[in-house]
C-alpha cells in the first residue's frame, strides 16, 4: 500500500473527530470518531471505490480531502503539496485540480440560478473565460459533453429530472478542467436505470479527459465496474483494500464478505449464501476496542477484542485488516 508509483493523492493517518457536546453549557463530553487513522494512495488515471455502510466515514474522508471539513490530524498529499498546510488562497487554486460531485442533485444546485450561471460560476471565480460570450460558449460545450444541449442554458434546476441535474453537477465539476474528481455518492439518489447511465458517462469522461476518481458509495454493485481498486470502510477504518476483481472474486475480510453477499446476482439460477451480521453498528462515539468489527464477526477470537488490526498484504495489492484471515498477530491497542 505504501510507495505506490506516481501517486496523485496520498492519504496518511487521516483522522477526523467531531466533538459531542451536552449540558447547559454545551461542554465537550466526547468525540465521534468519523475517520480514524486512514491511509491510502490513488494513482493517476485510476478509480478507487470507497464503500461501506452509512456512517462509516467515507463521505467525511472525501470532504476532508478538499478541506470542506478540516481534518483533526494526518496528512493529505496531492502531487507534491501537503493539502493540510495550504492557506485559503492556495486551497482555492488546488480546487481547480480536485473537484467534487455531491450526492443530492436536488440540493447541490442553487434553485435561483440558471444552469448557465451554475456551471459558469467557476469560470468566473477562477478567471477562465475572457468575457461573457467566451464563458457561455464554454458552458454550452460542457453541457454537450455530459449529454445535455445549449437549449438548457437558461433553464432552472427545478425543470430537470434527477439524472439531468446530476449531469449538470458533473458539467460544473468539469468546468475548471480538474485532474481528480471526488464522487460522493454521486448516483445513490438516482433510479437504478439512471445510475447506469451516469456511471457510463463518468467512465467515458475519464477516458476522454484522463480523470482520476475517488468514487464513494454504499452499494458494492455500483462500484464494481467503474473501480480499478476498492477500499472497504467500517466504523472509521479501512478493513480491506484490493484490486476490484480480486475483492469481488475473493473477499478476505468478514465484513467485505457480508457486504458482497447482499449484492443481487443477475443470474436467477445462481445461489449465494446471504450473510446476516449480528447486532448493530457500534456508536462511533465509543467504538469497540481492538478490531472495530469484532462485535459483529462470526470469526472472532478472544484477542480480536483487544488487538488493533493492521492492514496486511495477503497477495499483490490485496490488503486485509483481520488477524484471523491473515494469520498475522495484531498489535495491542492498550
Amino acid at each position: 500500500m505504501n510507495g505506490v508509483a506516481q501517486s496523485l493523492l496520498r492519504i496518511r493517518n487521516l483522522k477526523k473527530y467531531f466533538p459531542v457536546r451536552s449540558g447547559l453549557f454545551s461542554r465537550e463530553t466526547g468525540h465521534v470518531h468519523a475517520v480514524d487513522d486512514v491511509s491510502f494512495d490513488i494513482t493517476e488515471g485510476e478509480t478507487l471505490g470507497l464503500v461501506g455502510e452509512s456512517g462509516c466515514g467515507k463521505s467525511t474522508t472525501g470532504r476532508a480531502i478538499l478541506r470542506l471539513i478540516e481534518p483533526t490530524s494526518g496528512e493529505i498529499w496531492f502531487r507534491d503539496r501537503n493539502v493540510t498546510e495550504l492557506d485559503e488562497r492556495s486551497m482555492r487554486h488546488l480546487r481547480k485540480e480536485i473537484q467534487m460531485i455531491f450526492q443530492d442533485p436536488y440540493s447541490s444546485l442553487d434553485p435561483r440560478m440558471t444552469v448557465g450561471s451554475i456551471i459558469g460560476e467557476a469560470l468566473l471565480v477562477h478567471g477562465l473565460a475572457a468575457d461573457r460570450k467566451a464563458r457561455e460558449e464554454r458552458v454550452v460545450e460542457l453541457l454537450e459533453t455530459v449529454g445535455l444541449s445549449a437549449e438548457h442554458l437558461r433553464r432552472y434546476p427545478h425543470e430537470f429530472s434527477g439524472g439531468q441535474r446530476q449531469r449538470i453537477g458533473i458539467a460544473r465539476s468539469l468546468a475548471v478542467s480538474p485532474s481528480m474528481i471526488v464522487c460522493d455518492e454521486a448516483v445513490s439518489a438516482l433510479d437504478v436505470s439512471v445510475q447506469a447511465q451516469v456511471v457510463n458517462l463518468l467512465e467515458d469522461l475519464q477516458k476522454k479527459f484522463g480523470l482520476t476518481y475517488l468514487f464513494i458509495a454504499h452499494d458494492l454493485s455500483v462500484v464494481e465496474h467503474i473501480s480499478t481498486r476498492v477500499a472497504v470502510m467500517y466504523l472509521g477504518k479501512i478493513v480491506e483494500l484490493a484490486p476490484a476483481r480480486d475483492l469481488y472474486i475473493n473477499p478476505r475480510h468478514p465484513y467485505s464478505e457480508a457486504l458482497l453477499s447482499a449484492v443481487p446476482v443477475p443470474d436467477p439460477t445462481a445461489k449465494r449464501r446471504r450473510i446476516i451480521l449480528e447486532g448493530d453498528v457500534p456508536s462511533p462515539v465509543t467504538p469497540p476496542s481492538g478490531c472495530r468489527f469484532h462485535t459483529r464477526c462470526a470469526l472472532r477470537v478472544p484477542s480480536c477484542s483487544h488487538n488493533e488490526q493492521v492492514l496486511t498484504e495477503v497477495s499483490p495489492g490485496h490488503w486485509v485488516a483481520c488477524q484471523v484471515r491473515t494469520g498475522v498477530a495484531a498489535t495491542s491497542s492498550n
